[in-house]
């Protein structure tokens, strides 16, 4: 028997778009433009023993703490400015956050000293945030699977600045010092601005209208609420904080292994050149860029499903890590490591833009990117805490853990569906 109940909807965190949409190429422009926006942020923090000396730090004691300070003034203004581009419009705080990357770049660039460094870095995590926006800026214009995919190369954008930024930044250095070289890409984020000023900014938007969810009571009295077909109603708030939670343990049990992976190969395998370690650093990231678009279009309708199988991924490459001793070893483990990351990440736009279906755009993914930074931080944190402890096999072992934990949380939810489908047969 089913009866009409009223959904208790929050009216200024629902909305409808009319007539979305944005063109291929736009979204492929705003995918550029946080490509080359990102090269500064991602490329030059791995110099930063090199740039502290220059600054009076001839130990470079202080490069640990520099190096998360953006995350974790970025991880603090996220939410805020993407309600503000809520508000007052998505177009117009991307270009902020361009501009604001900018701004950062050429005080850090300039900067004749560590409080001064320490500022530019401090401003930039404030001021920066381009992947949420650029993220806003699309979800206020698309919607469902286009939506997803958009996010799909929106990850593919970071990860192919990651694995050619410390490159191009190495190539550069004989010529113009890392330190300086902040000033020098500035220009970047402000070519960004230049082309984002040319699209049009996203449709407007208006709050939708509340509708009844039909629930179903069971034969043991619990209501069971029917999920409404209209397409712009809210996602069920539990989805949104497992979104949360999935976004955290993902981004922790990835990148607690970054910081100190160098030296594990290091000591694994003596004598490894530099080039082979960067090479292995980047294995992951690039097995996005081959398998990203074909593992959206197989996952796309069962995203909870990848990320269990990417967080077992993820777990199985870290234990590898624990116990690898050779080269052959390392690319395996790093290949699997590359398969979490590719299923996790395609499967996570996709439960994002499950998400934002009904939700101001702008808010949410600020604060997908809070959870995303907050994990990075903790990991970062936890990585050094372990490294310091019991040497660089610890940070691997602790993202072993988590990622374990994940997997079951994941999969815990589909269990009693799974035995109750059983028993009805």
């Amino acid at each position: 028997m089913k009866t009409a109940t009223a959904a208790r909807i929050e009216p200024d965190a629902v909305e409808t778009k009319v007539h979305p949409g944005l063109a291929r190429r736009q979204v492929f422009a705003v995918a550029g433009c946080y490509f080359v926006a990102s090269f500064a942020a991602l490329g030059l923090p791995p110099y930063l023993t090199e740039i502290l000396p220059e600054l009076g730090d001839g130990a470079a004691r202080w490069a640990g703490l520099l190096y998360i300070v953006p995350t974790i003034f970025g991880a603090i203004g996220a939410p805020l400015w993407g309600r503000l581009a809520d508000r007052f419009g998505r177009k117009r705080l991307l270009l902020r956050a361009q501009l604001g990357l900018a701004a950062a770049f050429l005080l850090a660039g300039w900067a004749d000293s560590i409080g001064t460094f320490a500022a530019a870095l401090v401003l930039q995590g404030v001021l920066g945030g381009t992947f949420a926006a650029s993220n806003g800026y699309l979800g206020a214009a698309l919607e469902g699977h286009a939506l997803s995919r958009a996010l799909t190369l929106m990850q593919g954008s970071a990860r192919a600045a990651l694995v050619c930024a410390p490159i191009v930044v190495g190539s550069l250095t004989p010529w113009l010092s890392p330190h300086r070289q902040y000033a020098l890409l500035a220009v970047l984020p402000l070519a960004a601005a230049a082309m984002l000023a040319a699209l049009p900014e996203p449709p407007r938007t208006r709050p939708a209208v509340p509708q009844a969810a039909a629930t179903e009571v069971e034969a043991d009295g619990t209501p069971v609420v029917e999920a409404t077909a209209e397409p712009s109603g809210r996602a069920p708030a539990a989805s949104l904080r497992a979104l949360y939670a999935i976004e955290f343990a993902f981004v922790f049990s990835t990148v607690i292994s970054f910081p100190y992976l160098i030296s594990l190969i290091k000591e694994r395998i003596p004598g490894t050149g530099p080039m082979v370690s960067g090479v292995l650093f980047a294995l992951p990231h690039m097995c996005y860029l081959v398998a990203a678009i074909p593992v959206h279009s197989f996952f796309r309708g069962r995203p909870r499903a990848g990320i269990a199988l990417g967080f077992g991924c993820i777990a199985l490459s870290l234990a590898g890590h624990g116990i690898a001793d050779s080269l052959t070893a390392f690319v395996a483990v790093r290949l699997v490591l590359g398969a979490g990351l590719t299923l996790g990440l395609v499967c996570m736009s996709v439960l994002a833009a499950d998400c934002a279906k009904g939700r101001s755009p702008g808010g949410l993914f600020g604060s997908i990117e809070f959870f995303s930074k907050a994990g990075a931080v903790a990991a970062g944190v936890a990585a050094a805490a372990g490294n310091d402890w019991f040497g660089p096999t610890a940070p691997v072992l602790t993202g072993t853990a988590i990622a374990l934990v994940t997997v079951v949380a994941t999969a815990a939810p589909r269990l009693p569906r799974t035995l109750r489908t059983r028993r009805s047969l």
